[in-house]
């Protein structure tokens, strides 16, 4: 007899994250791909095995926050260190129907600010591991594309 689940996207939505014990668990190897044109990498550029050539690889946990990632990358890039710097992050991960990437954005961050999005973890936004992270960093004397809102493909 086959039993279904009927677990609807609200009821996991509202399952509380498990904390992780950092000390006993084993970190993932995040890879981060990054842009300094406000930009988000094209899909296509992950095809094929290849990856774009901005790589960052970064050992962390399923509840790191987007605010924490910033620091890492704030580390590595100098100029991003900046206040008013906006990071957008987006998760690149394989389409399951042909063999290609596609690029979800879940979330920015801004140097130097608070925001409602810097608490946001990668288990929240449905992060798996093995799936790439982007992140397009736009400088403070530029504007951001609009939220939610990536150039066409």
């Amino acid at each position: 007899m086959a039993v279904e689940s009927r677990v609807t996207q609200e009821e996991i939505k509202k399952e509380p994250e498990k904390p992780i014990d950092r000390e006993k668990t084993c970190p993932l190897l995040l890879r981060v791909f990054t842009t300094t044109n406000g930009r988000h990498h094209r899909p296509d550029e992950f095809a094929r095995g290849n990856v774009p050539s901005s790589e960052l690889q970064i050992y962390t946990w399923m509840d790191a926050t987007l605010k924490e990632l910033t620091s890492l990358v704030k580390e590595v890039y100098g100029d991003a260190r900046k206040k008013g710097t906006h990071f957008s992050f987006a998760i690149v991960y394989p389409d399951l129907k042909r063999p290609s990437y596609r690029i979800k954005e879940i979330g920015s961050t801004i140097s130097g600010r608070k925001g409602s999005e810097d608490s946001l973890s990668l288990h929240s936004q449905r992060f798996q591991i093995g799936d790439y992270l982007d992140i397009a960093i736009t400088p403070p004397n530029r504007v951001p594309p609009q939220a939610g809102r990536m150039r066409p493909y």
